[in-house]
């Protein structure tokens, strides 16, 4: 974990695509951080995601998905692979990244650091399952933590409350 960060613009993560980008590049953006995964029971999540990124997108809402094949290896493929399932089944337009896992000593950095700043359930630090979520301040602080349970919809009031900020 980078141990000197204080909020979500201190990483940097790789696009589906192989670029890496510095997550400062969403400074003063409200974001929504959800894993993902394309053979998942929530993965009609996806569609609202997208329905998510384009109502408030214009508005400063980034929307950035991390596939994750930790949990019951429910994202096998490459990249590659993964954005054309997300972009032919979904439409997703949103940034996806690269494949990413999010619990255990080679959790992504920026896991590491969400799960600490907003732990879960009875103050639980790991990531449950597939499309949790965490939404982000325009400052790169975390505002909270949804479950997998939680669907994109449900979230609105709190981005609003975020883009207002």
């Amino acid at each position: 974990m980078n141990a000197a960060a204080t909020t979500v613009h201190d990483f940097q993560a790789r696009q589906i695509d192989g670029r890496d980008i510095d997550l400062s590049a969403f400074r003063n953006k409200a974001m929504l951080i959800v894993n993902t995964a394309s053979r998942c029971g929530f993965t009609p999540q996806f569609a609202g995601l997208e329905e998510l990124h384009q109502a408030y997108g214009a508005r400063g809402l980034v929307v950035l998905g991390f596939p994750c094949n930790q949990f019951g290896a429910q994202d096998p493929g490459q990249n590659d692979e993964i954005a054309t399932f997300c972009q032919l089944n979904y439409g997703v337009s949103f940034p996806m990244m690269s494949k990413v896992e999010v619990n255990g000593p080679a959790a992504h950095p920026l896991y590491q650091w969400l799960s600490a700043q907003a732990p879960g359930l009875l103050g639980s630090k790991s990531i449950k399952w597939n499309f949790t979520k965490f939404l982000v301040g325009k400052d790169g602080r975390v505002l909270k933590r949804y479950a997998p349970l939680d669907k994109p919809a449900g979230l609105a009031q709190d981005i609003e409350a975020a883009l207002a900020t």
